[in-house]
This record gives C-alpha cells, sequence and structure tokens, in this order.
C-alpha cells in the first residue's frame, strides 16, 4: 500500500513530529509499505527524528509564514497565491506518487487537499481539538473559518481523532469518525525512576493551552511545605515566554526552566513526578512517556485528553479543572509519600504499553484496509 501524509513540519523535537514520524517507520518497516511523509512549510530545517530508509521525505517549499510580515491588504492576496502554490505542487506530487491513502494532518490545508486530490480517498488525522478555537478564545472571523474548513471534512472518507470525548464532537459534523490513540515513544530501556528524588517536572510550551501561569502558582504553595524540592521545567519557548520567565525569575521556589531535548526519557527517570496544568489537551503524549519511565502523573481533567489516559488513583491523580487548591493537595500528597509514589510509578509503566505502537499501529493497518475495499 503507498500512503502520502501531508503535515507542516517535522523540524522541531515535538510531540506530533515523532508520532508521524514513528507511524511512518513502522508501517514501512512491519508492513512494507510505501509511505511519504511530505511537507509544506520545512524549508532548509532537518528532519528532527531519523526516518527509516524506505521512507521517504519531500518538502513542497510553500513557506506559508512568509505572509504575516506583510500588511493585511498584501497579506491577503499573497495567502492566496500560497495556497495557489501549494495546489499545483501538491497535485503534482499525489499524481507522482500514485498513493493509495492520502493523510492530511493539519484542519488549514483540508480543503486544499480535497481540490485536488481527485479520487483517492482522504484521512483527515486530527491533532487538535474539533473546539480548540474555543478554548483558545479566537475571534470571531478566525472561528468561522475553522468552522468552514472544519465542513469540509465531511467530504473525508475517515476522520481519526485521539480521544473519545474530542470524537463525540467531530460526530456532530460527520458520521465517519474513528479513535486511534496516538503512538506513543515509551522507555525501552529496562532503566526507571525510583521515585527518591526531590524533583518534579512539568514539559510543555509556555502558552496559554499549557497555563503555566497555574502550574506557578501550585507549585508557589507546595514549596511552601516542601521547600526541598524543585521543580524542572522543560520548554521555555511559547507565546508567554516572556511572561512567564520573568514570573518564575521573581519567584523564591527552586524552579529552573531547560531547553527541549532529544532524550526527554533521562530527564523522567531522574525525577518522582510529573505536572500537567492544561486547559486542554488533544491527547497529552508527556503523561504516558512519563508513566513509562516510572512516574506517577498529575493532570487536570480537561477535555479530552488525561482521563483516556490516567487511571485516577492508580497511576495518577485527575483532579477537576481548575481545581488548584486540591491539585495542590494531591500533589503534597504524593510528595509526602514516597511508597504511594513509587506503587503508582510501577502501575504507569504497566498501563503505558497500551499506547506501544505494536499495541496502536495494527489498528491504524486494518482501518487502511477497511478503507481500500470501499
Amino acid at each position: 500500500m503507498r500512503l502520502l501524509y501531508i503535515c507542516d513540519a517535522l523540524a522541531v523535537y515535538g510531540g506530533l513530529e515523532r508520532v508521524l514520524i514513528e507511524k511512518a517507520n513502522w508501517l514501512a518497516k512491519q508492513e512494507g509499505y510505501k509511505v511519504c511523509l511530505l511537507t509544506v512549510n520545512q524549508g532548509e530545517h532537518l528532519v528532527s527524528f531519523p526516518l527509516h530508509p524506505d521512507v521517504q521525505f519531500e518538502d513542497l517549499g510553500i513557506q506559508f509564514h512568509q505572509q504575516y510580515q506583510l500588511p493585511f491588504c498584501r497579506r491577503f492576496f499573497l495567502n492566496r497565491q500560497l495556497h495557489r502554490l501549494f495546489r499545483e505542487r501538491l497535485a503534482y506530487q499525489i499524481q507522482a506518487k500514485a498513493s493509495d491513502v492520502i493523510i492530511c494532518t493539519r484542519l488549514d490545508y483540508i480543503r486544499d487537499v480535497i481540490s485536488v486530490k481527485g479520487d483517492k480517498p482522504l484521512v483527515f488525522e486530527s491533532h487538535s481539538l474539533c473546539l480548540a478555537s474555543h478554548f483558545e478564545c479566537d475571534g470571531l472571523l478566525r472561528r468561522l473559518h475553522i468552522r468552514y474548513l472544519q465542513l469540509a471534512v465531511r467530504k473525508a472518507a475517515m476522520t481519526v481523532a485521539l480521544t473519545q470525548g474530542d470524537a463525540e464532537e467531530w460526530r456532530k459534523l460527520t458520521p465517519r469518525v474513528c479513535v486511534i490513540p496516538n503512538v506513543v515513544h515509551l522507555n525501552d530501556s529496562g532503566l526507571y525512576s525510583d521515585c527518591t528524588a526531590k524533583s518534579a517536572i512539568f514539559v510543555g510550551r509556555f502558552s496559554k493551552q499549557k497555563d503555566v501561569g497555574s502550574l506557578l502558582r501550585i507549585w508557589r504553595l507546595v514549596h511552601e511545605r516542601f521547600p526541598d524540592w524543585c521543580l524542572h521545567i522543560y520548554g521555555g519557548y511559547g507565546e508567554e515566554q516572556d511572561s512567564i520567565l520573568a514570573k518564575i525569575q521573581q519567584m523564591d521556589a527552586d524552579i529552573q526552566v531547560h531547553e527541549t531535548t532529544s532524550n526527554m526519557m533521562a530527564e523522567y527517570r531522574e525525577s518522582s513526578i510529573l505536572l500537567m496544568t492544561s486547559s486542554y489537551e488533544p491527547f497529552g503524549l508527556v503523561l504516558p512517556e512519563a508513566m513509562s519511565c516510572g512516574l506517577p502523573v498529575v493532570a487536570f481533567d480537561c477535555p479530552y485528553g488525561p482521563a483516556d489516559i490516567i487511571t485516577d488513583g492508580t497511576d495518577g491523580f485527575l483532579v477537576k479543572a481548575g481545581e488548584k487548591k486540591y491539585y495542590k493537595d494531591k500533589v503534597c500528597y504524593l510528595l509526602d509519600n514516597v511508597t504511594l509514589r513509587q506503587k503508582m510509578g510501577r502501575a504507569g509503566q504497566q498501563s503505558s504499553q497500551r499506547f506501544d505502537a505494536s499495541k496502536v499501529m495494527p489498528i491504524w493497518k486494518n482501518m487502511f484496509e477497511q478503507i481500500m475495499k470501499r
């Protein structure tokens, strides 16, 4: 089978980039599929994670970000030109690759793909929430544009959601929806945290979605009771970077900020607990990653990812969204009980295995085969 994945870029050490590359590698290696990863805005950047030798990679070189350097009127016309160029180059690649199935991973491209795909079946792989624009408080025009794009999803052969909650929202727009969780890069070193280090870890961007502000307020209270514990934050970039870093500098709460690294597993294993304070999560890759390293996790029960990953009270704690005091209490409870941390950590090692490629990828294979039979 020939598969053509269309994505934005594979240039950073991010969760989406790792997921797409690991899926492509697995399909090429285990099933012998002919897989091509087609990026739109890669430019001169190197691919962030290793590709299997049989996985093709090409970049269309559209560089949509060019438009944002211009005033609104000129931006509008350049946007139209770039989308026209995108359709032309994409149509050529679709014909040249002779793919059996096209997979689009970005909603912004869905109408362009539909306009040039011909009779090729299209799978829309959603890596954001159907209701993401509501959580981001986007303006009316942006929401209307997103809904315009979402309505086109009805022309896809299948929409793949990451969680049951998000799938229910997509089913309000199209009946052809299934749930396939993310493939997660799990700890395979045979080494695990013993949960004795006085170190908590947070991994994520400095963005409104990740709600680092709530994390800092919670940690300030936690640190008052456990002053010998340190919070390590991995990420340090995003639209709220400057304000968050300024707040951290003003705090006396033993918080250390680090750049992202390609070897997060080693950092998880040096910690004893993972914290997540997101206001919404399409999935939440860092949760099963950390669990596979033996860490208990604490997260708000936000739409929709954490509830599909955490078994409350067994491998971590789910806290009602916005309940910062209760969240603080759960963190303190874990910090005060090493035996519980270790017990939850062992449970997390086991429960995280359901996101291994050997469990998830056969679901993808079956879905592709069913689409081809239609």
